[in-house]
C-alpha cells in the first residue's frame, strides 16, 4: 500500500470512528485505538505535508491566532424567533395560522440555549462558519468551528453550495468537567454551560477553543443549491444523512397534541446533554412558510415557547459549610425532599454570607426553591408567615470547618477562605500552583498526577513530594517505571530553585510571580522576610498595604509554619540567587501583533513583564509600543491611526538587549 493509499484510508477510517463517537455517541474502537491511528496519520503528514487533505481529523487542532474576528454578510437571514410564555400564546399562534392553514402541520423541537451559527458548504467541503449576530452581519468563526469533532468537514453529497444553521452549546459534563479543573487552578469559574459555550466560540486562539470540547445541534436548513425539499422535517432528515447532528423533532398538527409535546419536553429537559430553555414550534410545509413571510424581526411561521423556572417550597434544615478547592467557604442549605425539573432536590446553593443576610435565611424557614439555569437548585425568597418562633441570624463560621484555621474576608468581595496552608480541602489546587510552570516549574506533575497522589494518600503537604519513591508513583494510572523516575527527578532538581519560584509556589494571596520577585530580591532569604513587618513589606515598591497584610498573615499561620520547616527538611532552596528586578520598562505598555519569529506571544509577553514593563491585548492612547510581526492586523491599523510608535520585531529585540 503506497502512502497515499494509507493516509486516504486512515482519514476515512477516523472520520468514521468520530461520526460514530461524537454524533452517534455509539463508538466501536477505543481511545487507545483512534489515537494510535491518529498518531500514525499525523506522522504522515509531517512526512507528506502536500497531501493533507481538509477533511483530515489532524485539523481539527485550529489554525493561528487571530487579531479580530472579520465581519460575515449572511445570504439567508438567521432570524430570531417571537417568545411565548404560555399555553394560551401558544393556542392564540395556532388558532392565528390556523385561519390561514387550516390543514398545517408543525415540527415541535427542544430549544438548545447555545450559540446560534451558520455553517457554510462548498462542494461538500466546509469553507466557513460565521455566528449569528444580528441575523443579517455575523462574525467568522470558522477555525473555532473546525474545532468543533461533529461539525462534518466534507459531505458525502457534493451540492455546490449547502448552508445550515444550528446551535453551537457546551454539554452539562464537559461544563463540570471544565470547571472542577479550573477551581483546582484557582481560575474563575464559568457562569453557565451557554456563557462559556458563546466565550469559547469567540475566542481568538483556536487552539483554546478546542480544549473546551464544544458540540452542535444542526436545526436549519438556509440554502441548499442543485436540491429541493417540501417540508423542514425532510431537510432535517437529510441532513442527519449528510453526517450532520440534527435536532430530534416532532411531527404534529393536533393543538393539543402540540401542547402536550412541550409539555413533554420540558419534563424531560434534563435527559438531553445540553441545556434547553423552550420548545420550538415551526409550521413544516416550506411552501406555507413562504406564504406567511415573516416581520421585521421575526418569521410569522414560528414561535419559541420559554419554559418559566419551576418554583416549589421546601423547609430548610440545616446548613453545612464547604471548602473549596481555593479555599473559599460555600454555605450549602440542606432541604426537605422536593422534586424540581425532574430530579429530587435536597440541597440548594447559599453563594455566600451576602446573600444568606440580604434574603434573611434562617434554619427552619419555609423557602422557595427553583434550579438556576435547569441546573443548579437555589433559594428565591424567604415564606416569612411561616418562620418558626425562636429562628436567629445565620453567620459563617470564623475557622475552616476543615482544618480549624482562621478565615478571612477578601476586602474586594464578597468571599470567605480559609487561610489554612495544610487545609486538606484546598490540597489538589495548592499542590497544582506549587508545581507550575511559573512556581517550581515540576516537568511531568499536572493536575491529573497530583490527584491521583492525593487519592493514593501518597502527599498531604508539598513538602512530601520530596520524598516519593519511582515505586511509589509507578503504581500510579499510566505511569511506568520510565516516567515515575522522571518525575521524581524532576522534583528533586526543583530543590535548587530560585527563592522567586518558591514564594510564589506557597500561593499567599496576591503574591504572583512578579510579586515574588520583588519580594525575593529585596530580603535575599526567606527567613529574612518572615521577620519582615508589614511596614517594612509596604516600603517597597510594588506590594500594598493588603498585599503586606495577606503576607504578613500567611507567615503567622501555624499550618504555614509547619510547612515552611518541612520544606526546609527535604532541602528545598530559601535564599535568592540572581538578581530579578529589572524596572527598565518601567510605566510602559506593549501590544504584541501578528507572528513573531524567535519567540510566541506569551514569551514576549513575559520578557515586557521580567523587565517592569506591561503586555496589554488591545491598543490604546496609553500604549507605548507596539510590536508588530508577520500578518499583523487590525492592531497595527489602529496603532498607526493614533500615531503609537511601531517596533519590528529586530528593534523589540534591541530594547531587550
Amino acid at each position: 500500500m503506497s502512502y497515499r493509499e494509507e493516509m486516504k484510508q486512515l482519514r476515512d477510517e477516523l472520520n468514521a470512528h468520530g461520526y460514530r463517537y461524537y454524533v452517534q455517541d455509539a463508538p466501536t474502537i477505543s481511545d487507545y485505538e483512534y489515537d494510535h491511528m491518529l498518531r500514525r496519520l499525523e506522522d504522515l503528514e509531517r512526512e507528506h505535508p502536500e497531501e493533507i487533505t481538509p477533511d483530515s481529523p489532524t485539523q481539527r487542532v485550529g489554525g493561528p491566532a487571530l487579531d479580530a474576528f472579520e465581519s460575515v454578510e449572511h445570504p439567508v437571514p438567521l432570524e430570531s424567533l417571537q417568545d411565548v410564555f404560555n399555553g394560551e400564546e401558544v393556542q392564540e399562534f395556532l388558532d392565528r395560522l390556523r385561519e390561514a392553514l387550516p390543514l398545517a402541520e408543525y415540527s415541535v423541537e427542544p430549544k438548545v440555549d447555545g450559540l446560534s451559527v451558520a455553517l457554510e458548504y462548498r462542494d461538500g467541503v466546509f469553507v466557513r462558519g460565521a455566528t449569528r449576530g444580528d441575523g443579517r452581519v455575523g462574525e467568522d468563526v470558522t477555525e473555532n468551528l473546525r474545532t468543533i469533532r461533529s461539525i462534518p468537514m466534507v459531505l458525502p453529497e457534493k451540492l455546490p453550495r449547502l448552508i445550515v444553521r444550528g446551535e453551537v452549546y457546551m454539554s452539562r459534563k464537559v461544563f463540570e468537567e471544565i470547571n472542577a479543573r479550573r477551581e483546582i487552578e484557582g481560575k474563575p469559574l464559568m457562569a453557565n454551560p451557554r456563557n462559556a459555550a458563546a466565550g469559547s466560540l469567540r475566542q481568538l486562539d483556536p487552539k483554546i477553543a478546542a480544549q473546551r470540547r464544544l458540540d452542535i445541534a444542526v436545526f436549519n436548513l438556509q440554502l441548499a443549491e442543485g436540491r429541493s425539499f417540501s417540508t423542514h422535517s425532510e431537510t432535517i432528515d437529510y441532513l442527519a444523512s449528510q453526517n450532520f447532528k440534527v435536532i430530534p423533532y416532532a411531527r404534529l398538527s393536533d393543538p393539543d397534541g402540540i401542547l402536550n409535546e412541550i409539555d413533554r419536553l420540558g419534563d424531560r429537559r434534563m435527559d438531553y446533554p445540553y441545556d434547553i430553555d423552550g420548545a420550538v414550534i415551526k409550521v413544516n410545509d416550506l411552501r406555507q412558510r413562504t406564504v406567511l413571510g415573516s416581520t421585521a424581526k421575526c418569521p410569522r411561521w414560528a414561535i419559541a415557547y420559554k419554559y418559566p423556572p419551576e418554583q416549589k417550597p421546601s423547609v430548610l434544615k440545616d446548613i453545612v459549610v464547604q471548602v473549596g478547592r481555593t479555599g473559599v467557604l460555600t454555605p450549602k442549605a440542606v432541604l426537605e425532599p422536593v422534586r424540581l425539573a425532574g430530579t429530587t432536590v435536597t440541597f440548594a446553593t447559599l453563594h455566600n454570607q451576602d446573600f444568606i443576610a440580604e434574603k434573611d435565611i434562617r434554619i427552619g424557614d419555609t423557602v422557595i426553591v427553583q434550579k438556576a439555569g435547569e441546573i443548579i437548585p437555589e433559594i428565591v425568597e424567604v415564606v416569612r408567615d411561616k418562620r418558626p418562633a425562636g429562628t436567629t441570624p445565620y453567620r459563617l463560621p470564623d475557622r475552616c470547618p476543615v482544618c480549624g484555621a482562621p478565615v478571612s474576608r477578601d476586602p474586594d468581595g464578597a468571599a470567605v477562605r480559609c487561610t489554612g496552608a495544610e487545609c486538606p480541602a484546598q490540597l489538589l489546587r495548592n499542590l497544582t500552583h506549587f508545581a507550575s510552570r511559573n512556581a517550581m516549574d515540576i516537568d511531568g506533575l499536572g493536575p491529573a498526577v497530583i490527584q491521583q497522589l492525593v487519592e493514593a494518600q501518597l502527599v498531604r503537604t508539598a513538602a512530601d513530594l520530596y520524598l516519593l519513591r519511582p515505586e511509589q508513583i509507578a503504581q500510579l494510572d499510566r505511569m511506568g517505571e520510565k516516567s515515575a523516575q522522571n518525575l521524581v527527578a524532576a522534583v528533586a532538581a526543583s530543590r535548587d530553585n530560585d527563592l522567586w519560584r518558591l514564594i510564589n509556589a506557597l500561593g499567599i494571596r496576591q503574591v504572583g510571580d512578579k510579586a515574588a520577585k520583588v519580594l525575593a530580591s529585596h530580603f535575599r532569604t526567606f527567613d529574612a522576610l518572615a521577620q519582615a513587618s508589614a511596614e517594612e513589606l509596604t516600603a517597597i515598591g510594588d506590594i500594598g498595604p493588603i498585599t503586606a497584610d495577606y503576607i504578613r498573615r500567611w507567615i503567622d499561620d501555624p499550618q504555614s509554619q509547619d510547612l515552611m520547616g518541612r520544606l526546609k527538611a527535604v532541602g528545598v532552596n530559601m535564599t535568592c540567587k540572581e538578581e530579578l528586578v529589572d524596572n527598565r520598562f518601567s510605566g510602559m505598555t506593549f501590544v504584541l501583533t501578528g507572528a513573531l519569529e524567535r519567540f510566541t506571544r506569551e514569551e514576549a509577553g513575559e520578557m515586557i513583564e521580567k523587565r517592569g514593563g506591561k503586555a496589554a491585548g488591545s491598543v490604546s492612547k496609553k500604549t507605548t509600543y507596539v510590536v508588530a510581526g508577520e500578518n499583523a492586523g487590525s492592531k497595527l491599523r489602529k496603532a498607526r491611526e493614533l500615531g503609537i510608535p511601531v517596533l519590528t520585531e529586530e528593534e523589540f529585540l534591541e530594547l531587550l538587549k
